[in-house]
This record gives structure tokens, C-alpha cells and sequence, in this order.
């Protein structure tokens, strides 16, 4: 039997024990501090067995899941360095930072074990083990980043079982990771959070800003919500990457500024042309490190009844509707209703019920 421990079962720790549990040959055990988190773990049937104490839970572990914050995988990995861990044993991560992880694994000692720094590049609207699911996964980037003294065989055996997530599996150097993601995910999220607190400021002295900032503007800035102890720690632990990608921004920005002040009209046109020209090549289906929305945009008749015919169309069809919202600003919005939805196959399968009768736009 091919026991793994997972310490942390929250969103992405509970997504991966739904990913293993079940299947032959493989016990699933859930870790936690908090005994409350234990009983949740067990009452919503996401691990075979759970327990508070971290000695019980890697002593025999064929493979340990680090899922706690990335400001926790350093004092994770010291204590385990110091078990007498399983000989072969595979330690792993989900940190959305890996080279800092991966120097602090390689100047420990561990007992015949392995650590393979990993990152599953998906995610959720929300977080938790209550919003664990077992397709999270499925065709996102998985990347894992061992170190060039790890054996193959090791590396192997972690990649066949991570086939069970239905994850693309993708071998990179850490240092590159952490450059990669902290420009298409930390740098957006520090911008993202820069411009909504600018247009908090100036709603203090006019509440126009809060009232209008609909449509476009909140979806463009949606991961400002994010967890802000979660980004406190990765931006933090990225900290050489980020201050970089911030003094790039700033040179783009001062781009701008001199493109309006000297009225560069084609200047203007052809900064809009080049970033429509790379965004329009982005795959659209693709999992990324920013999660995505299931959402469709519905322009429907001012009638009363519209919205619970709309509803009651899909309900009858089993769509799993998570969020519906009357759109007023339509300023870069197509149409005035935004349905959304978990899983990727219920907005398919709205979009073909209800481009028969409405407008929809994806």
C-alpha cells in the first residue's frame, strides 16, 4: 500500500487527496494542528485517515504533500528533516515560489528521502477544503522543479503518480519558475491591488468612482481580492524577482507618459497592436496560474420573467449555475446579464442552450 500524507487539506491539499483517494493501491492521510480541521477532513470523506500529530502522519509516508502556506514550507521541511523518514520517501510542495524552497531542501539532510519542489498551477475562486475537487487539475500546468542531484527514478515515480491529477506535467529549473510566474501572476496581482486602491482613494472625495467602477474595471481587477496573508508571504519570498519586474513596470508606464504627453498618436496605436497582437495568441482553454472564470455575458429582453425563464432553462438541464448578476454599466461588458459557473463543461453546455434564444457572448 502506498501511503501519501498531505499536510494541509485545504483547497489545492484537498483537491489532490480526491485526486488519490480511491484508487488501488493508494491510502490517503490527511494532516492538520487543528483537531477541527481533522473531523472536517474525515466527515467529508477527502482522506482515508487524518491526524494532528506530524510524526504519525510522515514516519511511513511513500510520499509527503507540503500544502501549507509558503511562508510555512521551511520550518515544514526542517521538522521533517529531523524524522527518520521513510527510505525513498518523496517530499513535495505546491508553493507558488520554489527557488527559495528548494535551496532551503538542499542544504537539509534528510534520511534517504527526496525532496521535488512542485507547483499545480491551478486554482479557485474560492479556497478551502470545501471547494476541493478532484478535476481542479485536470489539463493545467503541473510544474515540478528537481534538483540535478535528484535520481530519475525518484522523479519518475513522483510524475506516475501525479498522472492521477490529469495534470500537464512540466520540468523547470526553480529560479526560472520564480521568474516566470512573478511576471504573469505576482506582478498582475500587484498591479491589480495598485489600481484598486487608487480608485478607492479617489471615491473618498466622490462616490461616482464606486458606483461606475462596474463592467470592465471589476473584472479586470477581480484578483485584487485575493488572500492578503497568502500574497503577504509570496511576494515577500519573491521579494529579488518582484522588486525587478516592478522597475520594468515602471519603465513601461514612463513609456506611456512620454506617448501622451508628446501626443504620439501611431506610438499609442502601435502599443495597443503589439499587446492585442500576444494576448490574441494566448490559449483560451488553458488552465493558468491565474484562475480562471466560467462566464458567459447574456443580452436579454427588458421584460419582466426573462431571468427566471433563463434559469429555469438551464436548471432543467442539470447546469450548475454558481452566480448570476444584472449588469447596469455596460462599459466593456457584451451583454447585460453575467452568468458564471464552476466547471467549464456547465458554461459550454449554457452557451449551446441559450445562444438558440438570447445574444450570448463568451
Amino acid at each position: 500500500m502506498t501511503r501519501i500524507a498531505i499536510f494541509g487539506v485545504g483547497l489545492i491539499g484537498g483537491s489532490l487527496a480526491l485526486s488519490f483517494k480511491g484508487k488501488p493501491g493508494l491510502q490517503v492521510v490527511g494532516h492538520s494542528n487543528n483537531p477541527g480541521s481533522i473531523e472536517k477532513y474525515l466527515k467529508r470523506e477527502v482522506v482515508d485517515y487524518a491526524t494532528t500529530s506530524l510524526e504519525e502522519a510522515a514516519l511511513d509516508a511513500d510520499f509527503i504533500f507540503l500544502c501549507v502556506p509558503v511562508g510555512k514550507l521551511e520550518e515544514y521541511l526542517h521538522r521533517l528533516a529531523k524524522l527518520p523518514l521513510k527510505p525513498g520517501c518523496i517530499i513535495t510542495d505546491v508553493g507558488s515560489t520554489k527557488a527559495s524552497v528548494a535551496s532551503c531542501a538542499a542544504a537539509l539532510q534528510f534520511s534517504g528521502a527526496h525532496f521535488i519542489g512542485g507547483h499545480p498551477m491551478a486554482g479557485k475562486e474560492k479556497s478551502g477544503v470545501e471547494a476541493a475537487s478532484s478535476r481542479l487539475f485536470e489539463n493545467a500546468f503541473y510544474v515540478l522543479t528537481p534538483d540535478p542531484s535528484t535520481p530519475e527514478a525518484a522523479y519518475d515515480r513522483l510524475a506516475e503518480l501525479l498522472q492521477h491529477t490529469r495534470a500537464h506535467l512540466v520540468k523547470v529549473d526553480p529560479v526560472l519558475h520564480d521568474e516566470i510566474v512573478g511576471a504573469i501572476s505576482h506582478l498582475p496581482h500587484i498591479i491589480a491591488v495598485a489600481l484598486v486602491n487608487q480608485i478607492a482613494r479617489y471615491n473618498e472625495s466622490n462616490e461616482l468612482y464606486q458606483i461606475l467602477a462596474a463592467g470592465g474595471f471589476r473584472d479586470i481587477t477581480r484578483i485584487a481580492s485575493s488572500d492578503p496573508i497568502i500574497w503577504r508571504d509570496i511576494l515577500l519570498n519573491n521579494k529579488g524577482v518582484v522588486l525587478q519586474l516592478l522597475k520594468d513596470w515602471n519603465k513601461e508606464i514612463a513609456g506611456f507618459i512620454r506617448l501622451i504627453e508628446q501626443e504620439d498618436g501611431p506610438g499609442i496605436e502601435r502599443e495597443f497592436q503589439r499587446a492585442g497582437a500576444f494576448r490574441n495568441g494566448l490559449p483560451e482553454r488553458r488552465k493558468g496560474v491565474i484562475h480562471s472564470f466560467y462566464e458567459i455575458y447574456v443580452d436579454v429582453p427588458d421584460h419582466p420573467g426573462v431571468i427566471g425563464q433563463i434559469t429555469t432553462q438551464l436548471g432543467s438541464h442539470r447546469v450548475n449555475l454558481s452566480n448570476i448578476q444584472i449588469i447596469e454599466s455596460r462599459e466593456d461588458v457584451p451583454g447585460v446579464l453575467r452568468l458564471s459557473f464552476r466547471e467549464e463543461a456547465d458554461m459550454d453546455k449554457a452557451l449551446e442552450l441559450l445562444k438558440k434564444d438570447y445574444a450570448v457572448h463568451v
